[in-house]
């Protein structure tokens, strides 16, 4: 049997949240995976696929500051928590915001070439 996490309503969502929540650049890189990814996926999955090399109680930090911003959907089941990003609640509240936020080309990487 699985059960969804907490998280906000689609008219409780606060851009001012969701913004501090993407500042965090590990939290950016987690949510980015998600967002390419086709379709949920299990949370140690993405952990390995990104590389970011943190301890397990960083990550659920980060997994939970992203879910209590409005930003994923977390289902358990069983021992497994598999996560997704909530496009259409977010695309629905903030227009055009995950895709400007998401594909935008890496700053940092763009100064160094």
């Amino acid at each position: 049997m699985s059960r969804t996490l907490p998280e906000p309503s689609i008219d409780s969502l606060d851009l001012t949240v969701i913004l501090s929540a993407l500042a965090d650049p590990s939290r950016r890189a987690l949510l980015t995976a998600m967002y390419r990814a086709p379709e949920p996926v299990d949370c140690a999955v993405l952990v390995e696929q990104t590389g970011l090399g943190l301890s397990n109680p960083t990550i659920s930090h980060h997994y939970r500051i992203l879910r209590e911003a409005g930003l994923t959907r977390t289902v358990v089941e069983g021992r497994k928590r598999v996560v997704r990003v909530r496009r259409e609640d977010l695309e629905r509240r903030f227009p055009g915001l995950l895709e400007a936020i998401l594909n935008a080309p890496d700053r940092a990487a763009a100064a160094a070439n």
